[in-house]
């Protein structure tokens, strides 16, 4: 992987994509030892970073343009890890071996396997590769304008779904956490310090 920074300090560097991986785990999320050889590993995009309804290639893997909003990835000065937010649309969208279901729907197949797991413990991948990372066959002509596909790319975030925050009819909202973040971790995974836990200290 390539931090562009050579590309980003250009004047008019190409745009930074937002893309998605959703990985299931066998025994989970799947039954154990996956059987009937489900997909455990689902790839998709907003489209709101490059403002296209198409499905995106990179690296010669389909990213599917999903109705998905994503929040929350800022991260503060005070060391506190951001707990980003993912809502789904609960309409007819997301692509499970080659059918294509809502999030609740989603949710029932995978609660089969553990009752009310709804995605919990789930991966989420974060990849960020600029336009001109993205494979040819992205545009007209099937020629990247930014030239020869390139590893320009920032570092992948790492999440993990830690509960499911809403469902309705209209949306699926999920919490997620970093690894660090997650519970049942053992400590020492963070340098304890007043200014993130103020009952820190001595104690007589």
């Amino acid at each position: 992987m390539a931090i562009p920074f050579s590309e980003l300090n250009k004047i008019n560097p190409s745009s930074i994509i937002e893309l998605f991986e959703l990985d299931l785990t066998v025994g989970l999320h799947i039954p154990a030892g996956n059987p009937q050889n489900l997909q455990t590993n689902f790839a998709f995009h907003s489209g709101s970073k490059i403002g296209t309804f198409a499905s995106l290639v990179f690296r010669g893997k389909t990213y599917q343009r999903l109705p998905v909003q994503v929040t929350g990835f800022e991260k503060r000065g005070s060391g506190v890890n951001p707990r980003p937010t993912i809502t789904f649309s609960n309409f007819l969208g997301i692509e499970k071996d080659g059918t294509v279901m809502t999030m609740t729907d989603f949710l029932n197949i995978v609660n089969t396997v553990t009752p009310s797991n709804d995605l919990l413990d789930a991966k989420i991948t974060r990849k960020l590769p600029l336009a001109s990372a993205l494979d040819n066959e992205n545009f007209i002509d099937n020629s990247n304008p930014f030239g020869t596909p390139s590893d320009d790319r920032l570092r992948d975030e790492i999440y993990f779904i830690d509960r499911k925050a809403l469902e309705t009819r209209n949306l699926v909202q999920f919490e997620m956490v970093s690894r660090i973040d997650m519970e049942n971790k053992k400590v020492p995974a963070r340098v304890v310090t007043r200014d993130i836990f103020p009952s820190a200290g001595n104690f007589f």
